[in-house]
């Protein structure tokens, strides 16, 4: 990583990352808080982070602009007008006013359906084919690092100097990484229509997941898995009060130790998939959810911890193989697409999970449903380890992106 960071266009990049994710991180939580504040209401304050998810799913029209402009002056014009919608919410003043925190956070939410995959398509053009697993650990490595802080750190300025005062600073944060954007100094071309429909534009990154075999491996393992991380959100506090008999605050503790897990594993993923292959370095993050599931069904806080741990590390491994392998087989024009339907198909699975996992937990013991979980990711950590194609390293031929149809001879 460091003769990555050595290279100072990413590293403005990287900055600019880094100054969005710590914003979102520490509004997310404190958009909660603060409507649980206003109307004493926990279901209220849910709706806050469901209604940014919600505003996720918008990832198809976010791929394709992320395809269509130039990345950076994009990136700057989404990073300028969230700052802008944020801005609004210097206006709420009492519990009449929660419709409008909700209408922000729906757009924050939508804001980062064009965000993310714009940056995943500059990130493919700014960095050689041979570093780009490097790129992505040192990603994951950052964005769990702030995930640990920026949460701690914005309740805590919450507490001090009330809601305004953290909306001040998100706001400066995103004006922070517009200014890191323009010192990146980059010659982009302006990126070439297809000439196509906009509707087979826009889905042609799921055409691409579809026909290319190992990216519709890790897509179909991956959508497994989010169906189990999905029944994990509502487990939390039933391992931490059913099995260990501690208060619910206990959690926090047990939820820094996945932070520091997930830190361990960005910092090796790259090393690790250089050695097994991407593919397979996937499969390990899965291998590793499902034993810290199992770990959590055992009445011991160091067992839970150890499982905590286990499940932090899962997320860097699966998250940076899946960003690699994705990136190596697929055109830079159509790089954007392609995130944004990866995205879409771990997400919608992950959101009926939680659905379904919330009215589960009231009659089903967590044990079950973390047994279950285990299951259902070991089945789609084995499907990728038996599958030739996850097991190779060499970075694919240039990727033609002209349709083709799926034969029925191509391995599943």
């Amino acid at each position: 990583m460091g003769r990555l960071l050595a290279d100072r266009t990413v590293r403005w990049l990287i900055l600019g990352q880094l100054c969005a994710i710590l914003g979102d991180t520490m509004l997310w939580l404190v958009a909660g808080i603060w409507v649980k504040e206003l109307t004493g209401s926990n279901s209220a304050a849910a709706v806050t982070f469901f209604l940014v998810i919600v505003g996720t799913l918008c990832g198809p029209v976010g791929g394709m602009t992320a395809d269509r402009y130039r990345r950076r002056p994009l990136l700057m014009g989404l990073y300028l007008g969230t700052a802008a919608v944020v801005a609004s919410l210097l206006l709420v003043q009492d519990s009449g006013q929660i419709w409008l925190i909700y209408v922000v956070m729906l757009l924050y939410g939508l804001s980062y359906s064009f965000v993310d995959p714009a940056q995943a398509a500059f990130l493919r053009v700014l960095v050689p084919e041979d570093r780009l697993a490097d790129a992505n650990a040192l990603t994951q490595t950052v964005k769990q690092g702030l995930r640990l802080i920026s949460p701690i750190a914005g309740a805590g300025l919450y507490a001090a100097l009330g809601a305004h005062a953290v909306v001040a600073v998100n706001i400066a944060l995103m004006l922070a990484a517009v200014a890191f954007l323009t010192l990146v100094r980059h010659q982009e071309s302006k990126p070439e229509r297809s000439g196509d429909s906009w509707l087979r534009e826009m889905t042609e990154g799921v055409r691409h997941l579809a026909r290319t075999v190992v990216l519709r491996q890790l897509a179909i393992a991956s959508a497994l898995t989010m169906v189990a991380m999905g029944l994990a959100e509502t487990v939390g506090l039933a391992v931490v009060d059913d099995g260990l008999g501690r208060a619910p605050s206990f959690l926090g503790v047990l939820l820094a130790g996945q932070g520091a897990g997930a830190i361990a594993a960005g910092l090796t993923a790259a090393r690790i998939g250089r050695r097994i292959g991407e593919g397979r370095l996937v499969a390990l993050g899965m291998t590793a959810f499902a034993a810290g599931a199992l770990l959590q069904t055992v009445p011991s806080v160091a067992a839970v911890a150890a499982g905590m741990v286990l499940c932090g590390a899962s997320l860097p491994w699966i998250a940076v193989g899946l960003t690699t392998v994705g990136l190596r087989h697929t055109a830079p024009e159509l790089v954007g697409r392609v995130y944004s339907g990866f995205n879409l198909m771990m997400t919608l699975p992950q959101l009926l999970a939680m659905a379904c996992g919330a009215a589960l937990i009231a009659v089903v013991n967590f044990k079950v449903l973390l047994v279950v979980m285990a299951a259902v990711v070991l089945t789609a950590a084995g499907y990728l380890f038996t599958r030739k194609e996850q097991r190779w390293t060499a970075p694919a031929a240039p990727v033609d992106t002209a349709p083709e149809p799926v034969r029925e001879a191509d391995p599943v």
